[in-house]
């Protein structure tokens, strides 16, 4: 009999601040009580939202039941720094470019696709702009190395026939209203997004047309009969199938072992501006940039009824249990601190309100875990630091897997070649932590 356990379950290091400056939520139930589902889904982020709307659009009289293991919101989908990225935006480059127009195009496709989803659950879901914002985003520079990268992006844009616009310094000040940008670089296509709240948002909207619950996390699955029994802490779930939402936890339930690499990113968030601040500052009231380098420092400004803010995410660390400490969450803050008044000298009363971190699941070759591992058992996880735009394209694409055999964007990743293995530990950490700390200094002001 196929048994699966869980050997952790989910732990995050500090409040979500995108989650900390909304209005409290209305908590959805807590399964307590045994029920039948046709499909089950494991996990309430990007990935497994995107699956149970895919789902419900395909055949309404599906029952769907979605298990979040903590509140809504809480977990990594509402720690991601809101890039919904179109272009290319490979972490391991030097640029974020491919090495092949044809498949930087194909990726392009099938972000759009997710971005096209997205745009109908903020529709559907009436999100307002500071929620949901089409505004496109900006690579910013602040070395020679960082301005060549700009434009070596830039001359792969226009390779590919990609609108993008070149910012120069002067420019770049008068965006962000910081004197330590030297260049930027433009691109229309990225959807910016409080995730805290596009999350709150479509899990509430699903809840009226699905089974969705909360603070109910899985501990565990077994076969039975033709189908699946699901276990959580006070009621079980027997269900025709499953599909695995659940990002780097696929490796908790047995699944993928030694093949995914867990990074964690950190994040602090301001205290509201003051209207002398704001002033002080100048600039436009949203805006946001990635940095040239990729493993630089990405920083947005917000506006909207959670006031004015700063959000500055860097500082990266490799952690095979899937949780980081605080001490490191600390530590992260320091550097925060440090590349917040590098680039708001003028600003050196602003406080941080809030400090976070949040997961991520990598592979070594970029490629997910994504299909049926079992029958009846469908993972759409790994999406390789990309959360919003892979994560949505994973979660429609497993249920159109499911549902009608394939797709467009399940042929894609079901194409990629397997996560090849890790080193053994502890040879992994400390290699993933060397090199990590290497990028970090190596990409210095960027």
């Amino acid at each position: 009999m196929s048994t699966y356990t869980a050997k952790r379950l989910p732990r995050q290091t500090a409040a979500a601040g995108w989650n900390a400056i909304l209005p409290p939520q209305d908590p959805l139930p807590v399964l307590d009580q045994d029920l039948t589902a046709d499909v089950t889904i494991i996990g309430g982020g990007f990935a497994g939202l995107s699956a149970a709307r895919r789902l419900h659009q395909l055949d309404p009289s599906l029952t769907v039941a979605v298990l979040e293991a903590g509140q809504f919101a809480e977990g990594s989908a509402g720690r991601n720094s809101g890039f919904m990225i179109d272009l290319p935006h490979d972490l391991a480059s030097d640029n974020y470019a491919g090495d092949a127009l044809e498949a930087d195009r194909a990726a392009i496709a099938l972000n759009r696709q997710a971005i096209a989803f997205a745009k109908g659950i903020a529709e559907d879901c009436a999100l307002p702009q500071e929620i949901f914002d089409p505004a496109g985003k900006i690579n910013a520079a602040a070395t020679r190395a960082g301005d060549r990268h700009n434009r070596d992006f830039a001359a792969h844009l226009e390779r590919l026939g990609e609108p993008h616009t070149l910012y120069s310094q002067t420019e770049m000040q008068a965006l962000t209203g910081s004197p330590h940008y030297t260049s930027g670089l433009y691109a229309p296509g990225t959807v910016m997004i409080q995730p805290a709240g596009y999350i709150r948002a479509l899990s509430a909207h699903l809840a009226r047309q699905i089974s969705v619950f909360e603070n109910t996390p899985a501990t565990g699955f077994e076969k039975q009969g033709r189908g699946w029994l699901v276990s959580t802490p006070k009621g079980r779930i027997s269900t025709g199938r499953i599909i695995l939402a659940n990002n780097g936890h696929l490796e908790s339930f047995g699944f993928y072992q030694r093949r995914l690499m867990h990074i964690c990113l950190y994040a602090s968030m301001t205290k509201r501006l003051t209207p002398e601040q704001i002033t002080r500052l100048g600039g436009e009231a949203r805006w946001s940039v990635t940095p040239s380098d990729p493993v630089g420092t990405s920083v947005r400004r917000i506006s909207g009824s959670y006031g004015d803010r700063i959000l500055i995410r860097t500082c990266a660390s490799f952690h095979p249990t899937i949780e980081t400490s605080r001490m490191r969450l600390r530590n992260a803050g320091w550097v925060h601190d440090r590349k917040f008044r590098e680039r708001f000298p003028h600003l050196g009363d602003v406080q941080m309100e809030h400090r976070w971190a949040g997961m991520l699941c990598l592979s070594r070759n970029g490629s997910a875990a994504f299909g049926e591992l079992e029958q009846g058992v469908f993972s759409a996880c790994c999406q390789n630091g990309l959360g919003i735009a892979r994560g949505t394209q994973q979660g429609m694409g497993a249920a159109e897997l499911l549902l009608q055999g394939g797709s467009e964007i399940a042929s894609h990743f079901l194409a990629q070649p397997e996560p090849p293995r890790l080193p053994p530990e502890p040879f992994a950490s400390l290699g993933a932590n060397t090199y990590l700390m290497w990028k970090e200094w190596r990409s210095g002001k960027e």
